[in-house]
């Protein structure tokens, strides 16, 4: 069903924009002020739900989002010490994602929208990631290369504005965040298994020495940007299997080396980048960007190399309500200046888009 309805586009230049993320297992919500940044934002994770069944159960997670939404929305205006009627327009991930977690938010959004007779905007849930590091201090400025790496994507984009968006190296098989998570689980650990394995390495005396094992870094001289996990984790496999007593002192080695070899390849590739391109910005963004490993690493490569690298806060580096408001802001600000003083016609009807490429994004 179809409702129409029109709307005067709001005369002041600031806006204040609802954020809402529910495209996997995080319920996040903020609201964004143009004037004055982000003035609010909660989340919640179901880690703990999903720890049980070693992985996201999709079922499980679309219904603790409708248990959410509504008490993490009533938060945030409390935190803000704003009303629904302050809310100027609703931003929303619309995918990719799991279908029936993108329904919940996107739902959720349409309709509140439309009970406020405000707009709407869909935002891809990748470029909430990609525009993160903006909200920070000192934001880097476009153009620049952005490493987008989590459990579910490895990609090198060059950016040049809102929208603008030019695909450098993807994943041709396991992404990072996977690669991590499956070698977590292949060494006995639990769910997350990425921050699980990353604590674990620290453990490691590999630092100080030769290191026990050597592990191949796919895709380290290919001469492109693309990245490839899977030899990978099945090189950790084939380690444990030849290990019949997987003590405590094998595993750290093991997740040492396993660190290593990912957060190298990552780091060669971002130079690599950053080269091909002629740009001397970098943003790394998702959440393996909140490794400190792989921040070393970069930290130190791109000083060597007189770049500069940026990072968002390591709380907006897993999925969040505060990138999706920020993004949706940048683009309802750019069409807001399209369409100022006129009246435009709204279509409150929606869809998710569970599988989207970032590719297909136009500027505002």
């Amino acid at each position: 069903m179809r409702n129409n309805s029109t709307f005067t586009v709001h005369p002041s230049p600031f806006m204040l924009i609802l954020g809402v993320e529910s495209s996997c297992d995080e319920t996040g919500l903020a609201l964004y002020d143009t004037e004055r940044g982000l003035l609010a934002h909660a989340l919640h994770s179901q880690v703990e739900m999903h720890a049980e069944y070693g992985g996201v159960v999709p079922e499980l997670a679309s219904r603790d989002h409708i248990r959410r939404v509504l008490p993490l929305t009533e938060r945030v205006l409390k935190d803000a010490d704003k009303k629904l009627s302050d809310i100027d327009a609703i931003a929303y991930t619309q995918g990719p994602g799991l279908s029936g977690a993108l329904l919940v938010g996107t739902s959720f959004a349409e309709s509140l929208a439309f009970s406020l007779q405000i707009p709407t905007i869909c935002v891809h849930h990748l470029e909430g990631h990609l525009l993160a590091p903006l909200l920070e201090d000192n934001p880097p400025a476009f153009p620049f290369v952005a490493l987008l790496v989590s459990g579910g994507h490895s990609q090198l984009m060059r950016v040049d504005g809102i929208g603008q968006y030019e695909l450098l190296g993807d994943t041709l098989d396991d992404a990072a965040g996977e690669a991590f998570d499956k070698t977590a689980k292949l060494l006995g650990l639990g769910y997350p298994g990425g921050p699980a394995l990353s604590k674990l390495a620290e453990l490691s005396h590999s630092t100080h020495g030769k290191p026990r094992f050597k592990l191949p870094r796919p895709l380290l001289n290919s001469g492109d940007l693309n990245f490839s996990f899977s030899g990978l984790k099945t090189a950790v496999l084939t380690l444990v299997n030849t290990h019949t007593d997987l003590d405590l002192q094998t595993k750290v080695d093991i997740a040492w080396e396993f660190q290593e070899a990912v957060t190298e390849v990552l780091t060669t590739k971002c130079m690599a980048a950053l080269r091909e391109t002629g740009l001397d910005n970098l943003i790394v963004s998702g959440g393996v960007g909140a490794n400190s490993k792989l921040r070393e690493k970069l930290n130190a490569a791109t000083k060597r190399k007189l770049c500069k690298v940026s990072y968002p806060r390591l709380e907006f580096c897993t999925d969040n309500g505060a990138m999706i408001a920020f993004a949706g802001a940048m683009r309802f600000s750019a069409m807001r200046l399209q369409a100022m003083q006129q009246i435009n016609e709204i279509d409150y009807s929606f869809s998710v888009k569970p599988r989207w490429d970032l590719g297909e994004l136009k500027a505002p």
